[in-house]
């Protein structure tokens, strides 16, 4: 399989490759905040805007998921998240008049940067069967579209309802609701492409799919790893924290393939010493691990603690807590006892002194937390690497109590407050219970599709109507080419947008977009949850980018009542068993808060304690009393097989990654300013020693050819090699340009997470 490059995508003219910086933020990073906000909203505009941003009476960031302080400044923002809400804020309009001039296929050809740069959507437009451009329609014939296929399928089950991680809680709880009511827990959402195998893991494990740690605890940490992440480019605002956890006497060990600018160094664009100063070095221990090395470092500290304790018995593990809290120590102890150093060496790259460094800062620290993000969770052997971390906190009883724990570092502002609303294609009885007695009928009970198998459903024909609330779906997903023809196979693509992506550009037979309100702009406050389950208000402050907008909330009660009727009027829609006030719902959210606190635990009070200032933190039993809802009733110990990811000579693995202009799926500019990249992005970053020995030159132009198991081939083509410090026999490049290369079928185990960080690639020199 092929991924043609859009047209208008930057390729060898222009792009200019300069050195990587040492440092994260500072004053450039100021500088470029500004700058970007000033060419989307305007000076006055920025300043109101940006003010506003995650503070208590204001709205939450539309990037990431990092918590705020308690005690906030008056900027509590970082570049990305400036450039977030700049994006959102933007003075760029999108209307009937653009679709006139510009047909679907014309779109289909545009890079997904080029399509947001446009600005926002103004008013519902309806690709009808066999036309060419989309055209405007009112919102009442475009929910009697929905309305006219979702009634038409045979099953509820041949629809699939997708969420991003943007939507507000209160957004979530409806939604998942009518989907429920209309009869089918297909819904797949974004959860499933980055932290499904956190989720699982953790929830096997120690029973919550959470993590358990404040920043009170990154505060109070003796250690602090960051694994397979880049805080410095997609969750900038925990540089701020790291830096308060080293000045408080914190440790902090890196450990990732790629050299981070933000790990390196980080100046504080909010102190002078930030700006005027070298700022602070956070890494005082940088693991430059082969890429899917990271179960087997965790595997060798695990062995080398239990030797320790061996040697002085008594001093190393938390025998105490091992033998009241958790359950399989012995059978994981006699297998990590049997941990081949030659394969642990293979599998990292790292020499077997650094390993036994860290493991002497380990002994050195009682209370240490592990922090990771997407270069743990997309591997096929995610879940077991990620259960390997928690034995590793478990044996020094590193989880429940201060200073320590699992810290997995959510993307989206609201994916996890998606999840906790019931977005999710296995849902608990218990849920589905409380759900039930809540609003008196039966909810579905068999799973749904995720992500990936709705992909494939599409495929085969077995989902005929695709709905998306947020998010650019065809942009975020693997394979490209069977993501795109699955969509095409589809009656109807209904997306739920702020902002033109290539998503509207890949419909079904027919196409509907519905603009919405973003976080920026006024309606009735929402709640969203942050990554360490702190839930806060979030209400938005600028006048609606047109007066057809309509929230979320209305939308999604608007198709609800369209699609299953009015029990209260008489209506006798597909769910006319269902009597849901989704009108009482649109007007007043409050309505809907009542409604969460009764079905979902934690949430008692709801609508008192959230409009406290900067909200409430919702309980977690390993966190909080040290209680873990598991099969067993404890923690749990696993054993997780060390599997080396050996390659043919002549290939590497490549890891797809953001640049720094860029959240997820949403291109802000084609730079790269960390590492050293202008004006381009078909790049790929190889070790020297690499180049030198595959025969290549540095600014060579190559295709990246994936090679699978099943003999299958996939090619990205025309990427300049950049010659770059990453670890030997690796590659990185950024996706969603390489989401090509990653087969439907390739998926983490036991999460069907797509396996975007170890694909094994050759690099095919290119004639011109």
């Amino acid at each position: 399989m092929v991924s043609k490059p859009p047209v208008n995508d930057v390729g060898d003219e222009g792009l200019v490759i300069g050195p990587p910086k040492e440092y994260a933020a500072g004053l450039p990073a100021v500088a470029w905040s500004l700058r970007h906000a000033g060419r989307q909203m305007g000076v006055k505009r920025s300043l109101l805007t940006l003010v506003q941003v995650n503070q208590k009476q204001g709205f939450d960031c539309p990037g990431c998921a990092w918590p705020e302080p308690n005690h906030r400044s008056v900027a509590e923002f970082c570049e990305n998240g400036a450039k977030a809400v700049a994006e959102e804020a933007t003075v760029r309009r999108v209307g009937a008049d653009f679709f006139a001039a510009h047909p679907v296929a014309e779109l289909a050809d545009k890079s997904d940067y080029w399509l947001g740069q446009q600005g926002r959507l103004t008013e519902p437009m309806y690709l009808a069967e066999g036309a060419s451009h989309y055209a405007p329609i009112s919102w009442e014939d475009a929910f009697g579209v929905v309305a006219e296929e979702l009634t038409a399928l045979d099953s509820p089950h041949r629809a699939a309802f997708y969420t991003s991680g943007r939507t507000s809680n209160e957004a979530a709880f409806v939604y998942q609701l009518f989907v429920r009511a209309f009869g089918t827990n297909n819904l797949p959402d974004c959860s499933n492409m980055c932290h499904e195998s956190s989720g699982s893991a953790l929830t096997q494990t120690l029973g919550v799919g959470k993590g358990s740690v404040s920043l009170e605890d990154l505060y109070q940490a003796d250690l602090i790893f960051v694994v397979g992440q880049n805080p410095g480019t997609n969750h900038p605002r925990m540089l701020s924290a790291l830096e308060k956890a080293k000045q408080a006497g914190a440790s902090i060990v890196a450990v990732n393939p790629l050299p981070e600018a933000g790990l390196l160094r980080f100046k504080n664009p909010q102190k002078v010493s930030g700006i005027l100063g070298s700022g602070t070095r956070l890494t005082d221990e940088f693991a430059q691990i082969r890429l899917n090395g990271d179960l087997a470092l965790f595997r060798a500290l695990n062995r080398l603690l239990l030797e320790a304790e061996d040697a002085a018995p008594g001093t190393v593990l938390d025998r105490a807590f091992i033998n009241e809290y958790t359950h399989g120590f012995e059978e994981f102890a006699a297998d990590v006892r049997t941990t081949p150093w030659a394969d642990v060496l293979e599998a990292t790259g790292l020499a077997r002194e650094q390993i036994e460094r860290i493991h002497r800062r380990v002994l050195d620290s009682p209370r240490i937390v592990v922090c990771w993000a997407m270069g743990l969770t997309q591997h096929k052997n995610s879940v077991p690497t990620i259960r390997e971390v928690v034995n590793f906190l478990l044996l020094r009883g590193n989880v429940g109590r201060p200073g320590a724990g699992v810290c997995p570092v959510r993307g989206h502002s609201n994916v996890q407050g998606d999840r906790t609303m019931g977005i999710y294609e296995k849902p608990s009885a218990a849920f589905l219970d409380a759900l039930e007695k809540e609003f008196g009928f039966a909810p579905p009970r068999e799973h749904g599709h995720d992500v990936v198998d709705t992909i494939r459903a599409m495929r085969d024909g077995e989902v005929e109507v695709f709905v998306a609330v947020g998010g650019n779906f065809v942009s975020a997903t693997p394979d490209t080419t069977a993501t795109e023809a699955a969509l095409r196979a589809t009656r109807l693509t209904v997306q739920v947008s702020t902002k033109l992506n290539r998503s509207h550009a890949v419909t079904g037979r027919r196409a509907l977009i519905l603009p919405t309100l973003g976080r920026t702009e006024q309606d009735r406050f929402v709640t969203v949850e942050d990554s360490m389950s702190a839930v806060h208000m979030s209400r938005g402050k600028l006048p609606p980018a047109s007066p057809h907008l309509r929230s979320e909330v209305a939308i999604v009660c608007g198709l609800a009542e369209r699609v299953l009727g009015a029990p209260e009027r008489g209506d006798q829609g597909r769910g006319d068993r269902v009597s849901v006030p989704w009108r009482d719902f649109a007007r007043d959210y409050d309505l809907i808060r009542d409604r969460i606190e009764r079905v979902i635990p934690g949430f008692t009070d709801f609508n008192r304690r959230v409009r406290e200032p900067g909200g409430f933190v919702l309980p977690h039993g390993p966190r909080d009393a040290r209680t873990f809802p598991t099969t067993t009733g404890k923690a749990n110990f696993s054993r997780n097989d060390l599997a080396v990811l050996r390659v043919p000579a002549g290939r590497l693995i490549l890891q797809t990654v953001r640049s720094h202009d860029q959240y997820n799926t949403t291109i802000y500019g084609l730079d790269d300013r960390y590492r050293g990249i202008k004006q381009g992005r078909r790049v790929v970053f190889v070790n020297p020693t690499d180049l030198a020995e595959l025969g290549i030159a540095d600014g060579a132009l190559v295709d990246l050819v994936g090679e699978w198991s099943d003999g299958t081939e996939r090619r990205a083509p025309s990427f300049k090699v950049v010659s770059y410090d990453t670890a030997a026999g690796c590659c990185a490049a950024y996706f969603p340009e390489t989401n090509v290369l990653v087969p439907l079928d390739s998926t983490a185990d036991e999460s069907n997470t797509p396996t975007s960080k170890s694909i094994v690639i050759r690099l095919e020199p290119r004639s011109s």
